[in-house]
């Protein structure tokens, strides 16, 4: 490791590869690579040995100890980067949200208040099936369990509420 190091010496260096290229493919084997995928970490892990070995240091480990913590880490690298995909920068979920244009916001503001006035002037039968089944997620088959009415007519109360609330919103469109 010492003329690895200081002089990139080619002879110790396809020494230290005859000698623990095998091993390191094995040892990728155990830890559950497969043949490619670990003969490719042992060829990672030689080439980052011949780069590196500067950074050895024979007071802190032995040479082998050294190479193998550099697979084992290598190989913790990859299983992340597995586990981890890489991220598309064009993925549309990944983009901010498209800044609301100052009229849009004053639309649906003024949309928003429309239903509340209108939400506020249906009967209390027919506003309270809406806001079970749309703040309590309830549904139909729910609803007429739970207040103890039959399916058919909780269906026309929810619908009776929907179209008046959207007879209001058309003419307020038709006006715009």
């Amino acid at each position: 490791m010492a003329r690895i190091a200081g002089s990139k010496c080619r002879e110790s260096f396809s020494e230290l590869f005859n000698f623990y290229a095998p091993r390191l493919k094995s040892y990728m084997l155990r830890l559950g690579a497969n043949d490619i995928e670990a003969e490719d970490l042992a060829q990672d892990v030689m080439v980052t040995v011949w780069r590196k070995a500067e950074q050895y240091d024979r007071n802190l480990a032995s040479v082998s100890t050294w190479i193998f913590r550099v697979a084992r880490n290598r190989r913790i690298d990859r299983l992340r980067r597995v586990t981890r995909p890489e991220l598309d920068a064009e993925e549309p979920m990944l983009r901010p949200p498209e800044i609301e244009k100052p009229e849009d916001t004053i639309n649906r503001v003024q949309i928003e208040q429309t239903v509340r006035e209108e939400l506020a002037k249906l009967p209390p039968d027919q506003l309270q099936l809406l806001q079970a089944a749309f703040y309590d997620g309830l549904s139909h088959s729910e609803i007429a369990e739970a207040y103890n009415l039959p399916l058919g007519t909780v269906k026309s109360r929810i619908r009776r509420a929907f179209d008046r609330l959207r007879g209001v919103l058309d003419e307020d469109n038709a006006d715009a």
